[in-house]
């Protein structure tokens, strides 16, 4: 007999034999019918794991990862209220039954089935994984998260007082909600959860509200790896800015009332608080994994003992709320009840094909109030001086300032935040004066730790904001890449489009700054972003195109949920000329707040027909340079900034080369891994034009005179251009 059919025979002789563990007796405010209601869930979160591994073997399910040994955490939802957000760890089955008592007009034995049987009618992933949430239940899903939704957690409770102070249009939680977060020991190891915990302990020790309550369920091990006894408790009873609480997760009476009292904490001091529950775990990780291969049967008999069910059934009785074999009638009749409802969950239908799977990966568009743009007057009183300005050309960096500006007069509902982006206005001066117009709570100064600057973007995104958080530089995303990753990119295809993060991340990137800072601050490598289905990455060449490129980013964030990486070149911020000292070629005059770029055009420069230079940011620029030289060796040349590199803008770009002999591709990411792989694809696959490519070498960046030296230069493209056309120098 495998592990689960062994609690489950011993389940049914002890409490038959009345033969339960020790404890200590009830106590508390749990009342008797509250106390069966929890007992009733972890009941059924107990059934549903038996009957996910029976489908397994059936091959009518395909994950079983189970909460049994952490149905306490039945007592947690009941503290709570529905409308408190709740982010789960994956053995939370009890926690999300227990909420669903509490919200009218659930089947949820019924949902989670279709969910184990990967049904495309399962409610919240529609059939994609089999994953604990609802919309219903304020659960965003949580896959196999090892630690990865803690940061947006932080945010999510920052956005509650957020949201009260200035309210965005999407708000989705009450003012007095809090959120929830959960764990397990192993996972609070993790880096990504120490700087969660981190940002939670920073922000409330400057009193800032942050009404959050972790919950960390400590069943002593992770896989086959043992938490040091003590160890959670050491490491958090004294932590500064988080109230620890703690409790015996197999006690429901307990776990109530301290729940109870951390909820309240958090609730009415808007403070973050630490809940430690003692679980255990039952018949091993997952369905796979046999426990007895890494810990002694002596070891996993006495954690078999302790059955958190046993107890319940033990306090019930002791409380004069339940006999045993009333108890044991409820167990038998959800384990016949699920058996039932299953037989008829696995003959639901399930995805078929890839348009099936992919149908959410992009969330659906949600409407909008309206919006007519910033008056003369609050424009006025923002730019101040700057209005006398704006029709001069400037370079690229003040020009995303006052599209910025623009923007966040708008829209009310954008914040930014980062480190320095306030009151320095950010290392390159893009965010100067923001903070001043705008105030600190829409120019946040974070704490330096890139997975809490995303994290806080990813929560205020699911209370309505429109975050557009800024990476310093793009070698410094790789410090959190699995928030976009992961987090922000997996929401709506593991919700079925019912959550999404729209957002704006703006990064500071790509090469060719004279000798400062080599590849940590010149990263010319976008192919963690390109892969990330449904993510948009925008990268402007020149100051006009960043403005309107921008609004249309905003608008796509704000009227159709999307994610998008708006990246912008760092060597072109402050760039002026083109061809000669003081010539000013490359500044623009700011356009008009009502003009933009839309998704997928590319900019053309030129008609001519022997050459199409396809390019995008420094590429652009040092092509443009190489022009008047192709142009005086008598080749008719045409420019393609192709501003959109994820998705790539096919049907723009293959009209724009039509017509043309010979296409260049000028990429300044890597040869392996850049985006003219992607291009010389597309035009292999979409036309016979003889095409070429001229791209960054396979190496990082250096310091000092050797800046540029891996990357394609004007002299390089002339060069390249030549060859292609078989032209002698």
């Amino acid at each position: 007999m495998d592990r689960a059919a062994i609690v489950h025979e011993n389940f049914l002789r002890r409490v038959a034999a009345r033969d339960f563990p020790v404890g200590n007796p009830p106590g508390g405010p749990l009342t008797p019918v509250q106390a069966v209601a929890i007992y009733r869930a972890g009941c059924l979160s107990r059934a549903l794991d038996r009957q996910s591994r029976a489908m397994q073997k059936a091959g009518q399910g395909f994950y079983t990862i189970g909460s049994s040994g952490h149905e306490g955490m039945a007592a947690v939802a009941a503290a709570l209220r529905p409308t408190d957000m709740a982010f789960l760890h994956y053995r939370d089955a009890a926690f999300q039954i227990a909420r669903a008592d509490q919200v009218p007009g659930q089947s949820i034995a019924w949902d989670m089935l279709l969910s184990f049987a990967a049904s495309s009618e399962d409610p919240i992933s529609g059939g994609r994984h089999k994953v604990l949430g609802s919309r219903a239940l304020n659960i965003p899903p949580q896959t196999s998260t090892i630690a990865s939704h803690l940061p947006k957690a932080v945010g999510a409770a920052y956005a509650i007082g957020a949201a009260k102070r200035r309210p965005p249009e999407h708000k989705q939680l009450p003012d007095d909600a809090i959120v929830m977060c959960s764990f397990g020991d192993a996972s609070a190891n993790h880096s990504t959860a120490q700087g969660a915990f981190n940002t939670a302990g920073w922000t409330a020790y400057q009193s800032i509200p942050l009404p959050l309550l972790f919950v960390c369920e400590d069943n002593g091990i992770g896989i086959s790896t043992k938490t040091p006894k003590g160890w959670i408790e050491a490491g958090f009873s004294a932590r500064p800015g988080l109230q620890y609480f703690a409790c015996d997760g197999l006690d429901i009476f307990e776990t109530y009332r301290v729940a109870q009292a951390a909820a309240q904490f958090t609730r009415q001091r808007r403070k973050p608080a630490f809940l430690h529950i003692r679980t255990i775990r039952l018949y091993g990780h997952a369905g796979a994994d046999v426990p007895t291969t890494y810990l002694s049967r002596e070891e996993v008999e006495a954690e078999e003992a302790n059955d958190p069910l046993l107890h319940a059934v033990r306090l019930l009785d002791q409380a004069g709320a339940l006999t045993p074999a009333e108890a044991l009638a409820i167990y038998t009749e959800t384990n016949d009840r699920v058996a039932r409802i299953a037989a008829e969950a696995v003959t639901r239908p399930r995805l078929k094909t890839a348009a099936d799977v992919m149908a959410s990966l992009i969330p659906p568009k949600r409407p909008c109030k309206p919006t007519n743009g910033p008056t003369p007057a609050a424009r006025e009183a923002a730019f101040g001086g700057d209005l006398r300005q704006i029709d001069e050309p400037q370079p690229m960096s003040r020009i995303l300032n006052w599209a910025l500006t623009d923007l966040m007069l708008a829209h009310p509902e954008i914040v930014m935040m980062g480190e320095d982006v306030g009151r320095k206005g950010g290392v390159y001066g893009v965010t100067q004066k923001l903070q001043a117009r705008f105030g600190a709570e829409r120019m946040i100064d974070t704490l330096l730790d890139e997975q809490s600057i995303l994290g806080l973007a990813i929560g205020m995104a699911q209370n309505g904001f429109i975050p557009m958080p800024e990476i310093q530089f793009l070698a410094y995303l790789h410090n959190a890449e699995d928030q976009i990753r992961g987090e922000a990119a997996t929401l709506p295809f593991f919700s079925n489009g019912q959550y999404s993060n729209p957002m704006v991340l703006r990064i500071a990137g790509l090469g060719y700054q004279k000798g400062f800072g080599g590849h940590f601050h010149n990263d010319n490598s976008v192919a963690v972003l390109r892969d990330i289905p449904g993510l948009i990455l925008a990268i402007p060449s020149n100051g006009a195109d960043a403005a309107m490129m921008l609004r249309t980013c905003v608008r796509l964030a704000r009227e159709e949920q999307r994610l998008v990486v708006f990246l912008e070149p760092i060597a072109l911020y402050p760039m002026r000329d083109l061809h000669a000292d003081k010539d000013g070629g490359w500044m623009r005059r700011y356009p008009a707040p009502d003009r933009s770029i839309p998704l997928g055009e590319v900019g053309v420069t030129g008609d001519g027909a022997d050459l199409a230079i396809v390019s995008f940011a420094n590429g652009h620029y040092l092509s443009q340079q190489a022009l008047p030289r192709l142009e005086a060796k008598g080749v008719k040349t045409r420019l393609i900034d192709l501003r959109w590199i994820s998705p790539l803008p096919e049907a723009s770009l293959l009209q724009a080369v039509q017509g043309c002999q010979n296409i260049l591709i000028v990429d300044e990411t890597r040869r392996s891994g850049g985006v003219a792989e992607a291009l010389m694809a597309v035009l292999a696959e979409r036309t016979d034009t003889n095409t070429a490519r001229l791209t960054a070498e396979d190496s990082f960046i250096a310091t000092g005179p050797a800046y540029a030296a891996t990357m394609p230069s004007a002299d390089s493209i002339y060069a390249a251009a030549l060859q292609l056309l078989g032209v002698r120098p």
